[in-house]
C-alpha cells in the first residue's frame, strides 16, 4: 500500500486517536453483539438483520484501518511561519482584480471543511499558494479557466 504522508493539527491527531480507541473497544464490541444476536435469528441468507450487522462490521473495520494508516503516517503541525504560506497558515487572498479578499486556512485532507474556510493544501488552490510569501501573485488550472490570486495576508 502507498504511503502518504498526512497533516493533522494535534487536536485532529488527538481526535483521530480517541475515534480510533472507541472504534477497537465500544464500537467492536457493540458490532459483535448485533452479530451474535442477527445470527440467532435463523436462515442467514435471507436474515436482513444479518447482512445488516455484516455490513456494519466491514465498515467499522475499514474506518479503524484508515485511522491506523493516518495516525501511523500523520505528520503533526504545531507552530507555522508567516512569512510564507503552510500548512497551518490562514491566507487572505485577493481573486485577480476584484476587490473583495477571501481568507482560507491550509489544512491536511484530513481536515477539509470548506464551510469553515478550511481547504486541503493538496488542493489547486491550497498547492499553488503553499510556499508563496505576502505580496506574492499566483495561479492555477481549474476546469474553468486559469485562476489569478494575490496574497494580501498570512497569520
Amino acid at each position: 500500500m502507498n504511503e502518504e504522508h498526512e497533516y493533522l493539527t494535534k487536536e485532529k491527531f488527538d481526535e483521530f486517536t480517541k475515534e480510533l480507541n472507541t472504534l477497537k473497544t465500544v464500537r467492536r464490541k457493540e458490532v459483535a453483539e448485533n452479530l451474535e444476536y442477527a445470527k440467532g435469528l435463523g436462515d442467514l441468507s435471507e436474515n436482513a438483520e444479518y447482512h445488516e450487522a455484516r455490513d456494519t462490521q466491514a465498515s467499522v473495520e475499514d474506518r479503524i484501518a484508515k485511522l491506523e494508516m493516518i495516525l501511523k503516517t500523520a505528520t503533526i503541525v504545531a507552530a507555522h511561519h508567516t512569512e510564507s504560506v503552510s500548512i497551518g497558515s490562514v491566507v487572505t487572498v485577493k481573486k485577480g482584480s476584484n476587490s473583495e479578499s477571501k481568507t482560507f486556512t491550509i489544512v491536511g485532507s484530513e481536515e477539509v471543511d470548506s464551510s469553515k474556510g478550511y481547504i486541503s493544501a493538496k488542493s489547486p488552490l491550497g498547492s499553488a499558494a503553499v510556499g508563496k510569501k505576502k505580496g506574492d501573485s499566483f495561479s492555477f488550472s481549474t476546469p474553468s479557466g486559469t485562476m489569478e490570486y494575490k496574497i494580501i495576508g498570512i497569520e
